[in-house]
């Protein structure tokens, strides 16, 4: 992995964490004991608004759900994304129809192909890490 692919500073990463406002959650789970709905639960708690993305749901946590992060069809400061690695070039191209901010791969997640295809796009590229624990680290 080339360095410039992905952002694995402290401080850029505090940055992301602080700016970002919207946040998609890909593989959004309305089962509670999958990661996908602990952290966004944590993520609505910690005053992010949170979208679910799933093709399966029409709802999780009480919001709408959306089958694309495309078809959300609004401004989205980060895609976090709970999906097995191979799923990830197609949630990548995804990410950058919608014109996110920034693709992040969540802890035991990576895809260097998806990692390329969303710098290429102009996103920001954050992978193998936990959103929540990152914020836990860097922001409280």
């Amino acid at each position: 992995m080339t360095p410039s692919l992905t952002v694995d500073e402290d401080d850029e990463i505090r940055q992301i964490l602080r700016d970002a406002r919207t946040i998609a959650v890909v593989g959004a789970s309305e089962d509670p004991s999958r990661d996908s709905n602990l952290i966004s639960q944590f993520l609505i708690r910690v005053g992010y608004d949170v979208i679910p993305v799933n093709p399966k749901y029409a709802e999780v946590l009480g919001r709408k759900c959306y089958p694309t992060v495309a078809s959300i069809g609004r401004q989205l400061d980060i895609v976090d994304v709970f999906r097995r690695a191979e799923f990830l070039e197609e949630t990548a191209r995804d990410a950058m129809d919608a014109k996110a901010g920034v693709l992040w791969m969540q802890l035991g997640i990576e895809n260097e192909n998806a990692a390329r295809i969303a710098a290429d796009g102009g996103l920001q590229v954050v992978m193998n890490r936990c959103i929540m624990v990152e914020h836990r680290r860097l922001i409280r």
